[in-house]
């Protein structure tokens, strides 16, 4: 018998969050149809390559870290609110508290993302990114930093995410339980992966189906 999970703990990036404001911002930025975008990002999603690469193709030689630090001074930074959420998110991480579990955020995110989550007031014990932490997914050190908030072994713990290179196979290596999720482009390309199925411990299309998951 596995044991009881006690934490479960969230990607952010099209897990909680949609991407859409992100790439028309860029897509404004750089001054690029947001379609002309929105392809290259299917592209390198469906090549298996890092979502920035999509940046460096609409715009050759971009420094992205340097262009987003450029944004920021321009006022044309991150910026996130209640609309950016899906719709389940409020009541799902609500449902889970109550029932007893510790709820965590932690995704590879910037600082300032992790102020703009923090800002939300979401029902979760624990808001952390990548960027606060200096350790980014899919490194180890990253869920071992996340088994030290959750205050609980690793087994307890259930591993929410769309992408199975990010989320599901670095968790499960870690020994973290995982869900995958279908939403999102890295969710549904990869949905019906045969690795992908082997490495989850559940796969859900909802965050609303989650208690009924991980309480099972």
């Amino acid at each position: 018998m596995r044991p009881k999970i006690e934490a479960v703990a969230f990607d952010v990036g099209e897990t909680l969050i949609r991407d859409d404001r992100m790439w028309a911002g860029w897509s404004d930025w750089l001054g690029v149809p947001r379609h002309t975008l929105s392809a290259l990002v299917g592209a390198v999603v469906a090549q298996g390559r890092d979502n920035a690469d999509a940046l460096r193709l609409a715009r050759p030689g971009l420094d992205v870290e340097a262009e987003a630090m450029a944004r920021e001074a321009a006022g044309a930074g991150e910026q996130l609110d209640d609309s950016d959420l899906y719709e389940d998110v409020r009541p799902a991480l609500s449902v889970l508290r109550a029932a007893g579990l510790r709820v965590i955020i932690a995704g590879n995110q910037t600082a300032r993302a992790g102020e703009l989550l923090r800002a939300l007031d979401l029902p979760a014990d624990v808001i952390v990114t990548s960027g606060e932490w200096g350790v980014a997914k899919p490194q180890p050190a990253f869920f071992e930093r996340l088994v030290d908030v959750a205050g609980c072994p690793a087994d307890r713990i259930a591993y929410v995410g769309d992408h199975p290179a990010n989320d599901v196979f670095p968790a499960a290596a870690a020994g973290l339980r995982t869900v995958h999720l279908r939403r999102g482009p890295w969710g549904h390309l990869w949905a019906d992966d045969p690795e992908v199925i082997a490495a989850a411990d559940w796969r859900a299309d909802n965050l609303a189906d989650l208690l009924g998951i991980v309480t099972t």
